[in-house]
């Protein structure tokens, strides 16, 4: 009896291993995005080859140049991806409301996508790497902070500031929270949930208490 199960089982491991679902175009283009992704955080454009990431995904060098031309279209497509996950995440929280609320929310998503996507996000402090800023941090914080002008320039009317003063604080507020974010990222402590207090601390309290005209000596004009 035990010679037959013996014989069965030498029988079953001669037998080819099944072969794994082939990927479709898209599903390939992913996976090779997800692998670039990772190299890149870990290596740098530099030191990264393409032989390196076609080796990681299993597939041969022909296949990563035929979705990406080179090492260059893929660092571009990844940092493209990233900036446009970030981004979506940071429009999704520049929602109406209150502008504590907005600020809160803002600063949560931000400091989530570093949590959840540390790779993406180390692709973006470092640029494109291949001379464009499509993908860069800078240029997307950009972005953010026109659209914080809006939301700050209504709480400024409503508050007697001047409107036209809304797009230097908003480079000023998006600014403390993307370097807390690149602070934060080696750091991690303490706990994302409190960082996001204890920015929204800093800003909100500071913008609740402006005035109206500040003086350029740093001595308050409020009485």
């Amino acid at each position: 009896m035990t010679a037959a199960r013996e014989d069965a089982g030498t029988a079953e491991s001669m037998l080819p291993a099944p072969r794994r679902p082939r990927m479709t175009g898209p599903q390939r283009r992913e996976q090779l995005l997800d692998v670039g992704r990772t190299l890149f955080a870990e290596r740098g454009f530099d030191a990264t080859s393409v032989e390196e990431v076609a080796h990681r995904a299993g597939v041969s060098k022909p296949v990563v140049y035929g979705h990406f031309g080179g090492k260059e279209g893929l660092y571009a497509a990844v940092a493209e991806r990233e900036s446009e996950r970030l981004l979506g995440m940071l429009t999704a929280a520049l929602s109406e409301g209150h502008p504590r609320e907005v600020l809160h929310q803002t600063a949560a998503a931000f400091l989530e996508y570093v949590e959840q996507c540390t790779d993406g996000f180390r692709i973006l402090l470092r640029g494109s790497g291949v001379g464009s800023s499509m993908g860069t941090l800078t240029t997307l914080l950009d972005d953010v902070a026109t659209r914080a002008e809006e939301i700050l320039a209504r709480a400024f009317v409503v508050h007697g500031y001047q409107a036209s003063l809304a797009p230097m604080y908003a480079q000023m507020l998006v600014g403390m929270v993307a370097f807390t974010g690149q602070w934060w990222l080696d750091a991690r402590a303490p706990a994302r949930e409190d960082i996001v207090a204890h920015v929204v601390n800093l800003a909100w309290n500071g913008l609740s208490r402006l005035d109206a005209e500040p003086s350029p000596s740093g001595l308050s004009t409020s009485r």
